[in-house]
């Protein structure tokens, strides 16, 4: 074998070892207790690969959101593991878990929850600010430019459209380069037009910045940009597709119970 051949092999086998960002092992998730207990997650194992866009659907009560909270670390499963970046999350101490997030995850929510007083730049490094660091500026620069707030990072959320605030929580989310990002129903609040600009942004973030990305949403049409759709029924995974078209989407949709 010459050494090109080798350096071809040994880079397949890392490729190939090479762990998930985020991987979930026989989760499940009970809110309270007896007969009035409720399952909204029933032994939920996936992987989330890096670089790739993984949406989750399913209607409501099927665990959706569930998932997406105990998959960030924002809520603990009853039974089961989670790991980020090949850390096992689901035993972490308080301190531990939110260095973590820090560091790993960075988060997108249907409503912006910006900060009023702060300007767009300010609310994108804001997790930094917290953290105590500095933006790379040649980052931060990159960041801007790709998420389209160059000409209003000066200005407040008062003087930002709904689709230009979503910009903003999207730089804030991207801004210490998370291993994984999620997103949960990021276009909910945006009307039709807007909502595909947003999509278009969340997915160029995979695309040229390499952002594992694990969105949540209830729209066919959104989740045709996810390399793979995972749809979600009584706590359960029911059905997965990769790289699906709308109509795949909504049969998919029909298909599964509860949806």
């Amino acid at each position: 074998m010459n050494a090109a051949a080798a350096a071809l092999t040994d880079e397949r086998v890392l490729i190939d070892h090479s762990p998930p960002a985020v991987a979930a092992h026989e989760v499940a998730r009970r809110y309270g207790e007896g007969d009035t207990a409720v399952d909204a997650l029933r032994g939920v194992s996936l992987e989330v690969p890096d670089r790739q866009l993984t949406a989750v659907m399913g209607s409501s009560g099927s665990g959706k959101s569930t998932l997406m909270h105990i998959l960030a670390g924002l809520d603990q499963p009853t039974s089961g593991s989670v790991e980020i970046a090949g850390v096992e999350i689901t035993s972490l101490k308080d301190n531990d878990l939110t260095k973590l997030r820090r560091q790993h995850i960075g988060f997108v929510f249907q409503f912006f929850n910006l900060l009023p007083m702060l300007t767009a730049e300010e609310n994108g490094v804001l997790p930094l600010t917290i953290a105590g660091r500095r933006p790379e500026r040649a980052w931060l620069e990159q960041l801007l430019d790709s998420v389209g707030l160059q000409d209003r990072r000066k200005h407040r959320p008062s003087e930002l459209s709904g689709g230009q605030q979503q910009r903003v929580a999207i730089a804030r989310a991207l801004v210490s380069r998370p291993t994984v990002l999620f997103a949960d129903e990021p276009t909910g609040n945006l009307d039709s037009a807007t909502s595909a600009e947003i999509l278009e942004l969340v997915r160029r973030s995979v695309d040229e910045l390499g952002q594992t990305t694990v969105m949540v949403t209830h729209d066919a049409s959104a989740a045709t940009i996810a390399d793979r759709v995972l749809f979600l029924a009584d706590g359960q995974i029911a059905k997965s597709l990769a790289r699906p078209s709308q109509a795949q989407v909504i049969d998919a949709i029909q298909e599964v119970p509860g949806q």
